[in-house]
């Protein structure tokens, strides 16, 4: 589930914070506000990010089981457990073959961040089969899209994150990906089992100021697209090399899209 590093994800996460839908974000604190506490079941939580992120915005009383199948992540997500009013359990669990556990019980809310981009159809639409069942609504933050923009331009930009996005729908442990589709296919098996999503922007936005998060970005894509196999190795290292220079010269910007969605069963709301 959570493939990524701790180092990895506190990096991105003031990016993401400040990337998450507003308006998004607003529903979900709608959806509840006024009830004296709330339940909520965070899947591949990592060092919980989504619950720094929502913690504001729900009622007081908060009970957060987070899931995850990396138990260093899962430890250092436990710890934001604050008595009395939050509360906070880990359930090491593998999404990929048991999604239905950490659904069943006292649940209000499922959320995720950073997830659905992984995951295959068969899953995504497991998901919300699922949450239907028990009427529970999601939100789902920080889908990848696969459009990206960088600034100044360079020739080999569009073959790099082409390949990144032909390597976002290898299998991740969920069965073939979904990567750049999963957002607007989140919203059609919703929608399928009578659901109503609110979608939002949630892009990514560096300025020439953030220069760690660029260059980490552009290896991680350099080295998918070196996996791939079917981009010449030299021209993806030269591409690297002079991309890196420019965002150590200050002179580089980038914008990464990606969605928010926060799905509600019709008749609930």
């Amino acid at each position: 589930m959570s493939g990524f590093s701790a180092q990895w994800l506190a990096l991105r996460e003031p990016y993401d914070a400040k990337a998450r839908d507003k308006s998004v974000l607003d529903a979900v604190a709608a959806a509840f506000r006024g009830q004296p506490s709330v339940s909520v079941v965070d899947l591949a939580c990592g060092t919980g990010a989504t619950v720094r992120a929502l913690e504001p915005r729900l009622p007081e009383r908060q009970v957060w089981r987070l899931v995850d199948n990396n138990l260093s992540l899962l430890a250092e997500a436990a710890a934001l457990g604050r008595p009395p009013n939050r509360t906070v359990s880990a359930q090491p669990v593998d999404l990929a073959r048991d999604l239905e556990a950490p659904l069943d019980g006292p649940v209000h809310l499922v959320t995720t961040s950073a997830l659905l981009d992984l995951v295959s159809a068969e899953w995504l639409d497991r998901l919300a089969l699922e949450a239907a069942a028990r009427r529970l609504p999601v939100y789902a933050a920080l889908t990848y899209q696969g459009r990206a923009s960088l600034e100044p331009a360079e020739p080999f930009d569009l073959e790099v994150i082409a390949a990144v996005n032909r390597h976002q729908r290898r299998d991740k442990g969920f069965g073939p990906a979904l990567g750049p589709e999963a957002g607007r296919h989140a919203v059609r098996s919703f929608e399928r089992v009578g659901y109503h999503v609110l979608p939002g922007a949630s892009d990514w936005v560096f300025g020439r100021q953030d220069r760690e998060i660029q260059l980490q970005l552009l290896a991680g894509w350099a080295v998918a697209a070196t996996e791939l196999g079917d981009l010449p190795p030299h021209a993806i290292a030269t591409w690297l090399a002079e991309r890196r220079n420019l965002v150590v010269a200050g002179q580089s910007s980038m914008r990464v899209d990606h969605v928010d969605l926060f799905a509600t069963p019709i008749a609930s709301r």
